[in-house]
């Protein structure tokens, strides 16, 4: 069967393409995946308890059940969901071809909104305390009351470390910067602004080792990787600004990408280097990162969608 469009995604980018797209007489089919890239479908919010920058939830929301209802929504203006993972596309020739397990989908055009999974550290007593005060993102859950006058750790040595930190001043009541170096590698007007804030510290040459708590997260153990000494570091949440990987290996190399893996569209729209393809969502950002922004270029992507389909049906 030849589809119309083919949605690779399952989080606000995706849906919000699904409804746009479904109100347009598109029947979209979104793939939504099985676990795929290690996060349940519903992409990075399904990760997060409470949302309460979203619009339209002044009481805020649980990230899941957010996720919950865009998939409704989207059924409901008539996108097909699949919870089946992509493994790999061929975009050589059109129409396009889309591998899932032993089928192969024709498409007319694709939407990538695949997002970015943040780069966890895999130390011990992670898994065990992740969203029990663990988190990848200040932005999102800082302004929490679980963080709220706790002292705050930030792992991490670059521009998103450091205005991760800065941002969390606003809400701890200490911050601690954990440097595995004796360097930032943040710029210099970033590490002026970390330097002269009262409330953070740095901690230079200096790695967790373990996360400590049951119900919640207490502290962490650390280790100067000079003298290899080790200490307990009290601290009532733990935030890692260690980078995120965007989700593109599947599509191996056909689409241009930054050098990071970012896919790169064209500026002011959702446009890929190959017609009838387009991405949006933290696939293709790497500076917000918000579920609201992802939610406005999965608009963008179903409106450039439509419209390349209106000249090429």
């Amino acid at each position: 069967m030849l589809e119309n469009l083919v949605i690779i995604g399952s989080g606000p980018a995706a849906h919000t393409a699904a409804i746009y797209a479904g109100r347009a007489k598109l029947s979209p089919l979104i793939f939504e995946g099985q676990f795929a890239a290690g996060v349940a479908a519903g992409g990075q919010l399904t990760t997060t308890t409470e949302v309460e920058n979203y619009p339209g939830f002044p009481d805020g929301i649980a990230g899941p059940e957010l996720m919950d209802r865009m998939r409704a929504q989207s059924i409901r203006c008539g996108a097909r969901i699949e919870t089946k993972t992509v493994e790999r596309v061929d975009l050589r020739s059109h129409p396009f071809q889309v591998f899932v397990g032993s089928e192969t989908i024709q498409a007319q055009s694709i939407i990538i909104a695949t997002g970015a999974t943040a780069k966890r550290m895999n130390i011990k007593g992670e898994d065990r305390l992740w969203q029990k005060g663990i988190s990848a993102c200040a932005v999102c859950d800082g302004a929490l009351p679980f963080f709220r006058n706790q002292v705050l750790v930030v792992i991490g040595g670059g521009d998103s470390a450091a205005e991760e930190s800065s941002y969390l001043t606003k809400f701890g009541k200490k911050i601690y910067l954990l440097v595995r170096r004796d360097t930032l590698r943040a710029s210099k007007v970033m590490q002026e602004r970390l330097k002269s804030n009262p409330k953070i510290e740095i901690l230079w040459n200096t790695e967790a080792i373990e996360v400590l708590g049951e119900q919640k997260i207490t502290g962490l153990r650390i280790k100067d990787n000079k003298s290899q000494g080790e200490r307990i570091l009290e601290a009532g949440g733990l935030f890692y600004a260690i980078g995120h990987l965007p989700n593109t290996s599947f599509l191996e190399g056909q689409i241009e990408c930054d050098e990071t893996g970012y896919i790169k569209t064209k500026s002011g729209t959702t446009l890929t280097n190959i017609p009838g393809v387009f991405a949006c969502g933290d696939v293709q950002d790497h500076t917000y990162r918000q579920a609201v922004t992802a939610a406005g270029s999965g608009c963008m992507a179903a409106l450039d969608a439509e419209r390349y389909l209106s000249h090429h049906s």
